[in-house]
């Protein structure tokens, strides 16, 4: 799909909100997505790499210590419309990215939805995911990531055709995981539950998956996330052994706003 086809289909939602209890004690008053990593917050690397992929609008749903995402991006100038929407409540992943869609511009006229989280990234060409959300009969698409150990993770179960069956649990060894990148097209919002708080793997996906198709797409890339502390050591390095996916030069030194 060319970089001006993604630009006029797809409105990202980063779902920027949670606490991120497990690394809470490296960060003060940062919530996880402003984690310091190469020089700049880690949401701006990801925000950088949907520029890199031809993304041009987004969403960012913020909660916990929102103001410091909305104070660092208010004047962001990368390349990407941005606006925010600030959880009053846990609304779970599902729940937040309705909530954020919500009050997408009407002018943005989003024909489909990418779903990712702000503390992690797949880095690859994601042209694969795009392609496949188009083709007939599909109804969204999923990122699956090939790992040595999905301990961590939970995998996914899918038919020979990769059509996603479910969400399985987590377990050691390689398998297929959840990159956590969703490509829902905009006519799947209706079939959402009010419920909330609304997961997407545990609530919304086994709905969907009972009359849609979900189509998981592999796609070749290194994943990260910062979720834990030694992720989170690791982050600096996997920013900079992947530059070139992130469009512009890397600082040499702290960013004075992080």
């Amino acid at each position: 799909m060319s970089e001006r086809a993604v630009q006029e289909y797809v409105t990202a939602v980063i779902l920027a909100g949670g606490k991120g209890t497990r690394i809470s004690h490296l960060l003060g008053d940062l919530p996880k997505p402003m984690a310091p990593v190469a020089g700049l917050p880690f949401l701006e690397w990801v925000l950088r790499f949907l520029v890199k992929q031809g993304v041009r609008r987004a969403v960012i749903s913020t909660g916990h210590r929102a103001e410091a995402i909305e104070t660092h991006f208010a004047n962001w100038r990368g390349g990407m419309e941005l606006i925010f929407a600030r959880e009053q409540e846990l609304l779970g992943t599902a729940g937040g990215f309705l909530n954020a869609a919500g009050m997408a511009p009407r002018e943005w006229n989003a024909q489909a939805w990418l779903v990712l989280n702000g503390d992690s990234l797949v880095v690859g060409d994601w042209s694969p995911l795009f392609e496949a959300s188009r083709k007939d009969a599909v109804d969204g698409a999923i990122l699956a990531v090939d790992v040595p150990d999905a301990s961590r993770f939970g995998t996914l179960e899918c038919a020979s055709d990769m059509r996603l069956r479910r969400f399985a649990e987590k377990r050691p060894g390689r398998g297929l995981i959840n990159g956590g990148v969703y490509l829902l097209h905009e006519r799947l919002r209706k079939h959402f539950s009010s419920r909330r708080p609304l997961s997407f793997e545990t609530d919304v996906f086994p709905e969907l998956l009972e009359r849609h198709r979900i189509q998981a797409v592999p796609v070749m890339g290194d994943f990260l996330d910062i979720g834990v502390p030694e992720t989170l050591d690791q982050a600096d390095a996997f920013v900079r052994s992947h530059r070139d996916w992130f469009g512009s030069e890397i600082p040499a030194i702290t960013n004075p706003r992080v």
